[in-house]
């Protein structure tokens, strides 16, 4: 349950920072960081693990920091090439 929550925490973290990273704000405030940051930490360490190093970086509650933020960062870069485009943003 502890696991879980640190999760949810630092997936929330990871979510913001790169949202700030990006400087794309991450639609659904506290509750779309959290998403954002654990969709992103999955995406992370899939993509790490196609290269054999999933497991880089420290892993407070199983999510692996660097993976999880590169994830996300690609996460958010995607979210907001396709809400710009559905709003017709260029």
């Amino acid at each position: 349950m502890l696991s879980f929550i640190v999760m949810l925490i630092v997936g929330g973290i990871i979510g913001w920072l790169a949202g700030l990273i990006v400087g794309k704000d991450i639609p659904g405030g506290i509750i779309g960081n959290i998403i954002a940051g654990i969709v992103g930490s999955f995406l992370g360490q899939w993509i790490f693990g196609l290269f054999g190093a999933k497991n880089f970086g420290p892993h407070p509650g199983g999510v692996h920091i660097i993976p999880a933020l590169i994830g996300t960062i690609v996460l958010v870069l995607i979210v907001s090439f396709i809400v710009g485009k559905l709003r017709g943003k260029k």
